[in-house]
């Protein structure tokens, strides 16, 4: 069998052409459309990326908001708490009594449910003055301690977890000026 050389008729070269055109039109729309494509999915990952953030900055504070929904609550508790010890104290120094265990008894539940929601005493007396747990109500002369050394506690502070709720109110050393 021979092979013989077909000419193409003007019509079919017109639709070759055509053909051609629209195949090139198509690989050109491929590449606009890959090129789409890649950019959707970056702002997608960009997009999944700000989310995870987002998701992560929002528990974060939300467990800050658990740790601390009760301060409030604490910091009224606080009061009755050392409004308590002082009566007793001032009880102890007067007289004996049997309703004394009882109170002592609701006293020492009290110190425990502050505890275990996470309030712990700030150390004061004979520590270094601290602007982050303290206050200064008064200073004193002495040459017997180091300077800012915290002499009295006027009233205790408290953090919550690790959130100071109520800075301790204090006395501190100052050197005496020669």
């Amino acid at each position: 069998m021979v092979c013989e050389e077909t000419e193409l008729s003007s019509e079919e070269r017109e639709e070759y052409k055509e053909l051609e055109t629209r195949i090139e039109q198509l690989k050109k729309d491929l590449e606009e459309e890959k090129t789409r494509s890649n950019e959707y999915l970056e702002r997608l990952k960009y997009l999944q990326a700000e989310f995870d953030n987002y998701k992560k900055v929002m528990d974060k504070k939300i467990e800050e908001y658990k740790k601390t929904a009760g301060e409030s609550l604490i910091l009224k508790l606080i009061d009755v708490y050392e409004g308590m010890e002082k009566c007793i104290e001032n009880w102890f120094e007067t007289e004996e009594d049997e309703r004394l265990v009882g109170i002592m008894l609701i006293y020492d539940q009290l110190k425990n449910i502050l505890k275990e929601k996470g309030l712990k005493e700030i150390e004061s007396i004979g520590k270094r003055y601290d602007p982050f747990l303290h206050e200064v109500l008064s200073v004193e002369e002495r040459d017997d301690c180091e300077e800012d050394t915290i002499l009295e506690e006027f009233r205790r502070g408290y953090k919550l977890n690790s959130k100071v709720i109520r800075y301790s109110v204090v006395k501190v050393a100052k050197k005496p000026e020669r």
